[in-house]
């Protein structure tokens, strides 16, 4: 786990990190952290697996269809949220690529805990005491998951700047980097699903979903 004190000491991403194509961003943001700063306890997760969605020439992205009320954060300027309801029960976190104007993100998939892991319960409405061994994976493990535990909604988080010091969401790098990164098919679409856009760090436990074929990334 990581102290609030190590958090403070913690690296901000450079805002051109961004710029690049989404599967670039998706690769360079594993092993960094996620943390939602609150009172009294901030909450931080270290990013573990990411899809990236690659705009108006993707099918399965958002932007795809165009500029819309709903999906306008990805159009905008580069390391903002946007977040956006499933399902009609849970929300998705993504982070806008790509200069302003043109669209495209990384989703959060699943995070490690590693500061908060308590409060992360709570949100989930679990009983840490429970979780564990690999149970403990059901704080974190999936889009919805992350996100029920990290308190992100759309209402209080679309559109904020994941980057900006007056920001209670942010990301940070705290120097660790993955010895090994998998690449596989996206989860839980049907268009364009054969695009090999899903990355994760090869053997964490916290990765989502069950074992399927992946290979392994150059780094």
């Amino acid at each position: 786990m990581i102290t609030p004190a190590e958090l403070l000491c913690a690296r901000w991403l450079d805002r051109s990190l961004f710029l690049r194509d989404p599967r670039y961003v998706a690769r360079e943001l594993l092993g960094k952290l996620l943390v939602r700063r609150q009172t009294g306890e901030w909450l931080a997760g270290r990013i573990v697996e990411t899809e990236a969605y690659l705009g108006k020439n993707d099918p399965a992205a958002h932007a795809a269809a165009g500029r819309t009320p709903r999906n306008r954060v990805l159009f905008g300027p580069p390391a903002h949220a946007y977040v956006y309801l499933i399902y009609g029960n849970h929300y998705c976190l993504n982070v806008s690529c790509l200069p302003d104007g043109e669209a495209g993100c990384v989703l959060f998939r699943a995070l490690q805990p590693v500061a908060g892991k308590d409060a992360m319960a709570r949100n989930r409405h679990l009983d840490l005491r429970q979780l564990s061994g690999k149970r403990v994976r059901l704080l974190t493990s999936g889009p919805g998951r992350l996100t029920q535990a990290m308190s992100i909604t759309r209402l209080q988080d679309n559109g904020k700047d994941l980057l900006s010091p007056d920001s209670d969401l942010i990301l940070l790098d705290d120097g660790l980097r993955p010895k090994r990164v998998g690449t596989s098919k996206r989860i839980g679409i049907t268009k364009a699903a054969d695009a090999p856009l899903r990355y994760f760090i090869a053997g964490n436990e916290f990765v989502s979903g069950t074992k399927r074929e992946f290979a392994i990334c150059d780094l």
